[in-house]
């Protein structure tokens, strides 16, 4: 069945590792994107009935809880089996998270990175790791369990023992799903541009090496493991159901539908997607993503570019398997790619240089 993502892209702050489409916004700009946002899931015309829906940000717990409810009550659906609520820690009040369980939200995604006080405070981020505990007991006591943290490897001022740190919080914490990244250097980002120019802002000098992130990461997968958190795709762990009915849907090539700033679409046979700045966003008004924008997807090159991110990897078909000979011949013996029964996944050390494996299966 579909998913539908709606992007809330504004913040109290901007962290300087963020590079998504999001930011900092005054009353009157996020009232106007609030409006904009109703209008487009308004006026859509649904094909089908959605079972889940996840938003995504920036930072979606700044919606006023009236609204979240009028977002959803404009979605056709005669079940929602996953509502998804990203937050940022600190922004939780008990009247907030009675309202998002009244209006349907039963799993939050907490945006913490590091409790570590130091990576903190360089990356932006106002929250302690206390603050995320009393964030969890909050959410467990109005009834949401389904609870995702985040963690990011490889940023400034990190050390083995400080992400040994953030691991002890997520064992003491125990959520029943954790997502790991690794840390990104591209020019979206502040952090990831003052790198690049070789500029020393935002502790850009205090960066660990690749090697030292790709260990933490390593460290992460160990401790889950032990943990009982079972990786399911690249940088996802989760307890025994309680993967992301949601985010599944992107890996296995499922419909979805996205709505507002930067949100992107897939019906099965063309993406599309939104402006990923403010004001070409507002002034697209009533006018639908024309079809020579979209794009055709190869659905044989999407099944190995996404679905190898599972840890399940997929079941290439005879015609794939001979399309993309070269690519797993050479990624098998490079021992990047493992083959088990006729299904093809990455191996551990594959999933080090993900991004340069599924290139190769690009334009085939």
């Amino acid at each position: 069945m579909p998913g539908v993502y709606i992007s809330y892209p504004f913040c109290n702050q901007k962290c300087t590792f963020c590079n998504f489409a999001s930011g900092v916004a005054s009353a009157p700009r996020r009232s106007s994107y609030e409006q904009a946002l109703l209008r487009e899931i308004r006026r859509h015309s649904w094909e089908w009935p959605p079972e889940t829906v996840y938003f995504g940000g920036g930072t979606p717990s700044l919606l006023h809880p009236s609204l979240l409810a009028e977002i959803l009550a404009a979605i056709p659906s005669r079940k929602l089996v996953e509502v998804t609520l990203e937050c940022a820690p600190g922004t939780l009040t008990a009247e907030k998270v009675a309202q998002w369980v009244k209006c349907g939200v039963n799993r939050v995604s907490l945006g913490v990175q590091s409790f570590d006080p130091v990576e903190l405070r360089h990356s932006g981020r106002g929250h302690t790791a206390q603050v995320v505990e009393r964030d969890l007991e909050l959410l467990r006591s109005r009834g949401i369990t389904n609870i995702n943290l985040d963690l990011i490897a490889g940023l400034p001022h990190q050390t083995e023992q400080s992400w040994d740190n953030s691991l002890d919080w997520i064992e003491r914490l125990a959520p029943p799903h954790v997502s790991v990244y690794l840390f990104e250097v591209d020019e979206d980002s502040r952090l990831g541009k003052e790198i690049l120019t070789g500029g020393t802002r935002y502790s850009a000098a205090f960066l660990p090496s690749d090697d030292a992130a790709t260990e933490f990461y390593e460290t992460a997968v160990d401790r889950l493991a032990v943990s009982g958190y079972r990786r399911y795709e690249i940088s996802n762990f989760a307890q025994s159901g309680f993967e992301s009915v949601h985010n599944l849907k992107y890996w296995r090539l499922e419909p979805y539908v996205g709505f507002g700033l930067d949100a992107h679409s897939y019906d099965g046979t063309f993406r599309w997607g939104n402006p990923d700045s403010l004001e070409p966003y507002l002034k697209q008004g009533e006018s639908a993503v024309p079809m020579h924008e979209r794009e055709r997807v190869d659905h044989f090159e999407e099944r190995f570019f996404v679905g190898l991110r599972l840890s399940d990897g997929i079941r290439p078909t005879a015609l794939e398997w001979s399309r993309f000979a070269s690519p797993i011949r050479k990624w098998t013996e490079l021992g990047m790619l493992e083959q088990d029964n006729g299904s093809l996944r990455l191996s551990s050390r594959g999933v080090l240089i993900s991004n340069e494996v599924f290139q190769e299966f690009l334009n085939v």
